[in-house]
């Protein structure tokens, strides 16, 4: 779920990739064109939507890939892990390359919610071509011809009839809140990668034992988690 903040921030936005250029933040990061707006930089994959430029977490704008613990129905028969070839496919597409995304807005947990590019290729718009991602209707229609093209097709995730991700999430949630305690299904944990939180649909999340050892704790939304400071985990760095 989320909701939109469209803003008209931009010179604070150039004003955080001066700094960022300055001080040289994430590696080989990033900076924002200064007279578009743009984020602009090499990307580290989230997952099958989602980026880092620098310091600058962004949501892909219109579309919703598999999470990374889900599984899709193959033509025939059987399973295949349709979260982990979505984010597999993201990678390929940004690795090594310089993506640029022209932000829309922010999402609930402060994302940045953009339209991103390699050269004139619109990444949103080939991760649902593919047939790795859904056009997410419920807030833009932008991808729907991509869609229908893939569904046509029956690639993807369109080769068999399929769980769409936000009623994967919805189960999941459903059957992990029911353990929880007050129905609080996010589990925190300290790692050496820092404060980390897992969602009901993580990969890891029936690895983490809420045994009352210090550093772990329950969370009841993203927004808590993040306001305390703990960010999710990533199916690949």
């Amino acid at each position: 779920m989320r909701v939109y903040s469209r803003c008209g921030c931009v010179g604070r936005r150039v004003a955080f990739a001066l700094f960022g250029l300055m001080f040289g933040f994430a590696g080989s990061a990033t900076a924002m064109a200064a007279g578009s707006g743009a984020i602009v930089g090499q990307a580290r994959v989230v997952d099958g939507d989602t980026i880092e430029i620098g310091a600058t977490k962004i949501r892909l704008e219109g579309i919703d890939a598999p999470e990374a613990g889900q599984a899709c129905s193959r033509r025939w028969f059987g399973k295949w892990n349709c979260g982990t070839a979505a984010t597999s496919a993201l990678s390929k597409l940004v690795r090594n390359q310089t993506v640029s995304c022209e932000p829309t807005g922010a999402d609930k947990y402060g994302r940045t919610l953009a339209i991103c590019k390699v050269g004139s290729r619109d990444i949103n718009a080939e991760m649902v071509r593919q047939g790795l991602a859904w056009a997410f209707i419920k807030y833009s229609r932008r991808y729907v011809s991509e869609e229908y093209a893939a569904r046509r097709e029956n690639i993807g995730v369109w080769q068999a009839p399929t769980t769409s991700p936000w009623d994967y999430r919805a189960s999941q949630w459903i059957e992990a809140a029911s353990d929880a305690p007050k129905g609080c299904a996010i589990k925190g944990n300290v790692s050496r990668q820092g404060n980390i939180y897992h969602m009901p649909w993580s990969p890891w999340y029936g690895k983490v034992k809420m045994d009352g050892a210090p550093g772990k704790r329950w969370f009841c939304s993203e927004a808590e988690a993040v306001a305390a400071g703990w960010r999710p985990a990533r199916e690949m760095h």
